[in-house]
């Protein structure tokens, strides 16, 4: 008896259902491709262009220069096509720009929002480096001619926001005194030193829970003006980490 000969495989092109599904996939890419490409062309082609940046918002440490090179730097494909983060991100690159928010402006224009930082002191890093805190306790590099006569805060590594709040409450603290602290120290071992806009400097210390930094100061309100009347014109430090008193003495001469 003779043996039946096996049938040959089905190949790919016997299977409609295969077919179906390779056709799908390359019709899908095939769209992917066209609109990949089509809009590559829409960014190159010279219609819907941007003619116009409107910033609507006051400036005053950023300059047009600046403006005008960060959106040159940034500014690339049309209405439709640029990217609003980048151009974004680029003008928050700008010195004394906290934050931007860019948005269409119909029909060829983007419409630039600045919140510029605004400077409440000084932060003294080491000898001769410093930046500025702005009024949420973040450090910024900016035009120091502009923050003259700011305070200067100088303490750890992150404690600037701890500063400022500190700064913000020592002033008010010696305001029935007429002065107020020109540089605000915090050191490493979390002393706090105070230098008031008369020269005088005042010693505080540790800040602890049965001896807090401002009952010190408040006690160096309330005894301060006599002592100062026995001094006379000596320029003092006054060490307030005593439980129930100060000690005052010459400061010494550089």
């Amino acid at each position: 008896m003779r043996k039946a000969q096996a049938e040959p495989a089905a190949g790919f092109w016997d299977k409609p259902v295969l077919m179906d599904l390779a056709s799908d996939l390359l019709m899908l890419l095939a769209v992917g491709a066209l609109a990949w490409a089509a809009a590559l062309a829409m960014q190159r082609l010279p219609i819907f262009p941007l003619r116009q940046l409107i910033v609507a918002t006051p400036v005053e440490q950023v300059s047009r220069g600046q403006i005008e090179h960060a959106a040159q730097t940034a500014l690339a494909g049309n209405f439709f096509t640029v990217n609003l983060d980048t151009v974004r991100t680029a003008f928050e690159q700008l010195p004394w720009v906290r934050k931007a928010s860019v948005r269409r402006r119909w029909p060829d224009g983007l419409e630039l929002a600045l919140e510029e930082q605004v400077a409440a002191a000084r932060w003294q890093r080491g000898e001769g480096e410093t930046q500025l805190v702005n009024t949420h306790g973040e450090l910024f590099a900016g035009s120091l001619a502009a923050a003259a006569g700011l305070p200067v805060l100088a303490g750890p590594e992150g404690s600037a926001p701890t500063l400022l709040d500190h700064y913000q409450a020592f002033a008010q603290a010696l305001s029935p005194l007429g002065r107020h602290p020109a540089t605000v120290v915090l050191t490493a071992r979390q002393a706090w030193e105070l230098k008031l806009d008369d020269g005088v400097v005042v010693e505080l210390g540790r800040d602890e829970t049965n001896h807090p930094v401002a009952d010190r100061l408040a006690r160096f309100v309330a005894y301060y003006p006599a002592a100062r009347q026995k001094i006379g014109s000596v320029t003092a430090v006054a060490d307030m980490r005593y439980p129930n008193g100060f000690a005052l003495r010459p400061q010494r001469k550089s």
